[in-house]
C-alpha cells in the first residue's frame, strides 16, 4: 500500500533538488554564459559534496535493487540531504517516488536554481535566467502528467517583460508560476497596480493560480537586522526558512500584506476568475488576517464602497498549505473548510518525517467531508479539475 493509502490527495508544494547543470542542460551557449554558477549564489548554500554524493547514491540505487529497496524504505526520512532522497533531481525516479507516496497530483517547484537567478540585479540575465528556469522545470515534469511544473515570472522586470516571461513558460509546458510578494524598490509600481493587470489576466485566461512561496519575495526584510544584536546569536532551521525565532513567527507577512493588497487594490474585483495560493508561510496566521480585512474595511466605509467583506473576497479566490505540525483543525474551524491545503514540501526537510500523521494529529475533530477537502477537494477547486 502507497503512504497515502486509502486517501485521495493533491500535493499542492513539492521540490526539485537540482543538480548544478539543471539550468545549464536547458540553456543555449550564449545564455550559459550568462546564468550564474548554482554553487555561486548564496542565499541558500549549495554544497558540492552534497551534490556529488547524491549523484553516487542516485547511481548505486539504480544499479542495485537492494539499495533501491533501503531507499523505498526509508522514503520519508527526512533527515537525508535532499539529494540523496528518491526522485530528487531524476525525473523518472520522481515518478517511482510519486507511486510510493500514491498522490493523484503533486506540483513541483524549484529549490536552488530559484536563488541561483532571482538575486540578479542585471535584468537580462534575470530574464534570461527566469526563461531558462521555466524551461527546466516544465522539463522535469513533461514526462508524467501527474507532475504540474511550477516556473517563475519576475514581475520586478515590468509587466510587458513579465508577460512574455509568462507566455513563453506556458507555452514550454509550465503549469502555473511563483511571483514575488512584494516590488524591491520603493520607487516602483506595485505588481497590484493595473498596469500589471496583463499578468493577473494572464493566470486567469489559463486556470492557472500564482503562487507565493517564502522567499520569493524581493528580498522583503520583516525583521530588522538590529534584533540579532542581541547577544546570544542567530538559530537556524536551514532550508530556505527564514533565520531565528523572530524570522519564523514574520514568515507570512509578505505574503500577507502582498494577498491584502490584491483585495484592497481591487486586482480580484477586475479578475474574478483569479485564483492564487500561499506556500511555507505558514496557516496559523489565517484566522485573524481574515477578521483584520474585515475590520479594516468597516473603518474605511465613509471612504470607499466594498461590494462584499474582504474576507469572502479571500476565501473565494485564495488557498492556504500550512505546516505540518501547525493546529491544523483550529485553524480549518476559524476560517473555513474550503482554504486550507494539504502539501508535502518533499523533499524539504520542513515536511518532516510523516506529514499525514502530524496533520492528522491536530484534525480529529474534522468530519470527513473536511477532511477530503482538505486532501484533495480544495486544490481540485483550486485548479478547476474533478477527481
Amino acid at each position: 500500500m502507497s503512504y497515502s493509502g486509502d486517501r485521495i490527495i493533491i500535493d499542492a508544494d513539492s521540490h526539485v533538488i537540482e543538480l548544478e547543470d539543471f539550468l545549464a542542460r536547458m540553456a543555449s551557449e550564449a545564455q550559459r554564459s550568462l546564468i550564474p554558477s548554482m554553487t555561486a549564489q548564496t542565499e541558500l548554500l549549495a554544497s558540492q559534496a552534497g551534490l556529488d554524493r547524491g549523484r553516487e547514491l542516485f547511481a548505486k540505487r539504480q544499479g542495485d535493487p537492494a539499495v533501491m529497496a533501503r531507499f523505498e524504505a526509508s522514503l520519508l526520512d527526512n533527515t537525508k540531504s535532499g539529494w540523496n532522497r528518491l526522485g530528487a533531481f531524476d525525473p523518472s525516479e520522481r515518478s517511482h517516488a510519486l507511486d510510493l507516496f500514491g498522490f493523484r497530483l503533486q506540483w513541483v517547484l524549484p529549490t536552488f536554481s530559484f536563488h541561483q537567478i532571482a538575486h540578479e540585479k542585471d535584468p537580462v540575465v534575470l530574464e534570461v535566467g527566469a526563461r531558462t528556469l521555466n524551461r527546466a522545470m516544465a522539463a522535469f515534469c513533461s514526462h508524467d502528467e501527474r507532475l504540474k511544473a511550477i516556473g517563475y515570472v519576475p514581475l520586478s522586470l515590468g509587466p510587458d517583460v513579465a508577460l512574455a516571461i509568462m507566455d513563453q513558460g506556458f507555452q514550454d509546458g509550465c503549469y502555473s508560476f511563483m511571483v514575488d510578494t512584494n516590488e524591491p524598490s520603493d520607487d516602483a509600481r506595485s505588481f497590484t497596480h493595473p498596469d500589471f493587470d496583463s499578468i493577473w489576466a494572464g493566470f486567469a485566461k489559463h486556470r492557472a493560480p500564482f503562487v507565493v512561496h517564502v522567499a520569493v519575495n524581493g528580498h522583503f526584510r520583516a525583521v530588522p537586522r538590529s534584533f540579532e544584536n542581541n547577544g546570544r546569536g542567530p538559530l537556524a532551521l536551514g532550508g530556505d526558512a527564514p533565520i531565528g525565532e523572530l524570522g519564523l513567527v514574520t514568515i507570512k507577512n509578505s505574503a500577507e500584506i502582498f494577498l491584502s493588497a490584491m483585495i484592497f487594490d481591487g486586482v480580484f474585483e477586475r479578475h474574478p476568475e483569479l485564483r492564487g495560493i500561499s506556500m511555507e508561510h505558514g496557516g496559523f496566521w489565517v484566522p485573524s488576517w481574515l477578521q483584520a480585512l474585515d475590520y479594516t474595511a468597516s473603518l474605511m466605509k465613509r471612504l470607499r464602497k466594498f461590494d462584499e467583506p474582504p474576507s469572502v473576497t479571500a476565501k473565494r479566490h485564495l488557498k492556504i498549505s500550512p505546516f505540518a505540525g501547525e493546529p491544523v483543525g483550529w485553524i480549518i474551524e476559524n476560517t473555513c473548510p474550503e482554504m486550507i491545503v494539504f502539501a508535502s514540501d518533499y523533499p524539504h526537510p520542513e515536511g518532516t518525517s510523516d506529514p499525514i500523521r502530524k496533520f492528522e494529529a491536530s484534525m480529529t475533530g474534522c468530519d470527513r467531508a473536511t477532511m477530503d477537502a482538505f486532501y484533495h477537494g480544495n486544490m481540485a477547486d483550486l485548479m478547476g479539475i474533478s477527481i
